[in-house]
């Protein structure tokens, strides 16, 4: 199968399946006498696997340390199940920090809509982000790895500034 025919199929332009190829999560294919790529048939799964896993979140790195294994001879799936569950707690927290922006945003948005514009003074930037702001909500669950280590940024509900 030509490159076009597997980009095709896979749904996977061909400048990327040359990429996955470069950095070895397919391998390095016979060539025709013309010098075409001819894939086998069985390497349309593989590229499917890596879009999959990808939609997934994981990382190009994460999908080679996988297909490494399987290509060993060993079934990756503790490794995928860890890689997850990994990556999922990553999710969770983003979404944790979203629902807190949100929060904020929507106190705003209600505070600008409050808001008499002729009474801004000339020492404020803005009332409604300056004026009775809120400090923003501190995470008690995130590790120092979530973050950024050495960030300098405070993690715990204790009282003090950041």
């Amino acid at each position: 199968m030509r490159i076009g025919e597997l980009a095709a199929a896979s749904g996977v332009n061909a400048k990327t399946l040359r990429f996955y190829e470069e950095i070895e999560l397919l391998p390095k294919v016979k060539r025709t006498a013309a010098g075409y790529r001819d894939y086998p048939q069985e390497i349309l799964a593989r590229v499917r696997f890596i879009r999959t896993a990808q939609a997934a979140g994981l990382t190009l790195a994460d999908i080679g340390s996988i297909l490494a294994v399987r290509d060993g001879g060993h079934a990756p799936c503790t490794q995928v199940a860890d890689l997850i569950g990994r990556h999922l707690a990553q999710v969770r927290a983003r979404i944790a920090e979203l629902e807190t922006a949100e929060r904020e945003l929507r106190h705003l948005a209600d505070r600008a809509e409050a808001l008499d514009p002729s009474q801004c003074s000339g020492t404020d930037i803005c009332q409604i982000v300056m004026v009775g702001a809120r400090r923003p909500e501190r995470r008690h669950d995130v590790r120092p790895d979530q973050r950024g280590i050495g960030s300098g940024r405070r993690t715990g509900s204790d009282s003090g500034t950041p």
